[in-house]
């Protein structure tokens, strides 16, 4: 028997109980739909919290105060040191560094006439354009010089400056960080959110002037941007040599590449983004239980068809794939409308919900029909071969 014939067969089988063929269709579909919305929406999330962290570029490498060590008891011991300025400018000095920026911050109370906010106040130097790729949308930017000189200067977020001026002019305005005042020289353009931190709602300062309002002469952090012609394991290295050297042969500070928090990133997202496809996967253990029974009914309902075709001639191997064909030819079509229906869902979430990050990959539609039609054959098995073991007399005798 060919497998036109097989397929003409199992066609003609499903056609014969349209409703009950549907019905089993429906749980695959379901099953199917629910696995393609699912993994649709966490990739668009992944993908989404992805471009909010590359936005800034993928030769950003940070050094940050503290290092945790596992003491031999069991409780973690963290030893924390400052990050200095002179910390900074050692790092300027490095093979493959391009821009250093140093960074110190804190919350304050920015107030201008009668309309204030609590918001962060970043305390940087001119170099945090280049590393952060920033752009100045009005006026220009803190200037360069010595970082360790303090000057009343500001540059607004463009939603602070929003809040706090409306749609009126800022450059030239005076405004009040945490009581002191400070000149408008700059308005910064919009930069977005990144896990739902506003980087639009914040003032920029000189980072000698943020140490005097938060009265604390450590930074928060180091970045800098390194060559692409440099291996990030190579500025790991250099970055590391020269901090410990610069406090005492101790490895007392941390650092973090964007590589490493992609890194991070990736596998906390795969390991969510398999137990959502998981969560659907219930669904589609339903329908293969459908499928399971349907097939065993068909079984019973054609006995004696079975024994006919066995005393015919027809060997247990085609009984055997007649009946796999039903089932595939069920999960498959259901597979099929599942991915439709998943599709089209996914297609009109946006409409609903905006802003909703969703992407269905190309390869998530050709995995879902492969593994439908994997779950319709496996739920097929043990009917068809049944079917296939029923010996021809006791067949024929049963009808």
């Amino acid at each position: 028997m060919s497998l036109r014939d097989l397929a003409r067969l199992a066609g003609g089988a499903v056609l014969a109980h349209r409703l009950r063929s549907a019905l089993t269709m429906v749980g695959i579909l379901i099953g199917i739909a629910s696995v393609i919305l699912l993994t649709s929406i966490g990739e668009g999330a992944r993908a989404d919290i992805l471009s909010e962290f590359t936005q800034f570029g993928t030769r950003i490498l940070g050094v940050r105060p503290g290092k945790s060590t596992t003491a031999a008891m069991g409780p973690i011991v963290t030893t924390v040191r400052k990050l200095t300025l002179d910390d900074a400018r050692a790092l300027e000095r490095l093979m493959g560094v391009e821009k250093v920026t140093p960074l110190t911050a804190g919350v304050a109370r920015v107030e201008a006439g009668e309309r204030a906010r609590s918001v962060f106040v970043v305390g940087v130097t001119e170099t945090v354009l280049e590393v952060f790729k920033l752009e100045v949308r009005q006026g220009r930017f803190l200037p360069p010089g010595d970082p360790r000189r303090a000057a009343p200067l500001a540059v607004l977020g463009p939603t602070l400056k929003r809040e706090l001026f409306g749609e009126a002019n800022a450059l030239g305005e005076r405004v009040r960080i945490g009581g002191q005042r400070f000149l408008v020289i700059g308005v910064m353009a919009p930069k977005g959110n990144i896990l739902g931190l506003d980087l639009d709602d914040r003032v920029y300062v000189p980072v000698a002037s943020a140490q005097r309002l938060f009265n604390k002469d450590a930074l928060v952090e180091i970045d800098l941007i390194f060559s692409e012609r440099v291996p990030v394991e190579t500025v790991r290295a250099l970055v590391t040599r020269t901090m410990r050297e610069r406090h005492g042969g101790d490895e007392d500070f941390t650092i973090v590449t964007q590589k490493d928090m992609l890194g991070v990133l990736e596998r906390v997202l795969g390991i969510v983004s398999v137990a959502v496809g998981s969560i659907g996967g219930i669904s589609l253990v339903v329908g293969a239980v459908g499928v399971l029974t349907i097939m065993w009914i068909a079984v019973n309902e054609r006995t004696a068809e079975i024994g006919l075709a066995k005393a015919l001639g027809a060997s247990p191997r085609q009984i055997l794939m007649l009946f796999l064909f039903e089932a595939g030819v069920l999960s498959l079509a259901g597979g099929a409308l599942g991915v439709a229906t998943g599709m089209g869902i996914a297609w009109m979430l946006p409409v609903a919900v905006p802003g909703l990050p969703v992407h269905t990959r190309p390869s998530f539609v050709l995995a879902a029909l492969v593994v439908s039609l994997g779950v319709g054959l496996l739920s097929g098995v043990l009917p068809a071969r049944r079917a296939a073991a029923l010996d021809p007399v006791e067949a024929l005798r049963a009808e």
